[in-house]
């Protein structure tokens, strides 16, 4: 068997080239991924993507777990990272210590991940300490967001760009192996980056951070609900499977599918 893909290896990308993430929530879509990414995270936006939900904020840990364990099926090479969700972790550091184990435990995932920063540090310093690769995420927190519109920019003020730098440092400090930064104004983002001991991956940062990520369906076109503006669609599945389910409405109509080699028949001798 191939040899399960390490964090320190994830991390000492950082300087050497930039890091590819993805999110994927099915195995297969982490099959098709994993050749192509460093890192897959089983991110909390499956509630959106894939159930249609208006937040992440009703994802719970049956949720994550499920899918987590879809996309450990398949990978290979990537890390998996699996998000906790809304209401697991926030009230204490034993919380969120009982929820990573309860993840990590019935997925084998590589690590979780986690929305805060200094308020967070000693829940990240409790996962650390006991083991659990932790990555952080700050800037814009979508678990905190009541609706898509509530989805704010941040870093635009003094006060809000030096809270995301005391927020970097903290979880740094406690021992993050990355930082997701999403939605964080250019300057504010690159000085982080810049300044950053561990990987940086951006969504709606600076091309300064030492990786991307973006949400799959975002990239395929396949999320029909709204398209941030850090996102480009590098497909339009969405048009393609339309297309084909046309194609398939007209063929079942008119009688040619299924032809008589799709079906089974007596064997002969």
């Amino acid at each position: 068997m191939p040899e399960k893909p390490q964090i320190a290896d994830f991390m000492a990308l950082k300087g050497q080239r930039k890091i590819v993430c993805l999110t994927a929530y099915s195995a297969p879509m982490a099959h098709a991924l994993d050749p192509h990414c460093d890192m897959l995270l089983v991110g909390d936006s499956v509630a959106m993507v894939i159930y249609g939900m208006d937040t992440t904020q009703n994802a719970d840990l049956d949720m994550m777990i499920r899918h987590g364990e879809a996309v450990m099926r398949r990978r290979k090479s990537s890390i998996v990272v699996i998000d906790l969700p809304a209401g697991s972790y926030e009230n204490s550091p034993a919380q969120a210590l009982a929820s990573a184990n309860e993840i990590m435990s019935k997925t084998g995932a590589d690590a979780v991940k986690l929305e805060g920063g200094t308020d967070l540090a000693p829940h990240v310093k409790c996962l650390v300490d006991s083991g659990i690769p932790v990555l952080g995420h700050i800037g814009l927190l979508p678990q905190h967001a009541v609706a898509g519109a509530a989805f704010r920019i941040t870093g635009r003020s003094e006060e809000e760009a030096n809270q995301l730098h005391k927020d970097a440092n903290a979880l740094v400090e406690a021992g993050v192996f990355g930082i997701v930064m999403e939605g964080i104004i250019e300057p504010v983002a690159a000085s982080i980056a810049q300044s950053c001991a561990v990987p940086t991956i951006g969504i709606g940062a600076s091309a300064v951070c030492d990786g991307q990520i973006l949400v799959t369906e975002d990239v395929l076109g396949l999320y029909d609900a709204f398209t941030p503006k850090f996102v480009r669609k590098f497909a339009n599945l969405q048009d393609d499977i339309g297309t084909a389910a046309a194609g398939y409405r007209a063929a079942v109509i008119d009688g040619s599918f299924p032809t008589k080699d799709h079906l089974f028949w007596p064997k002969t001798t």
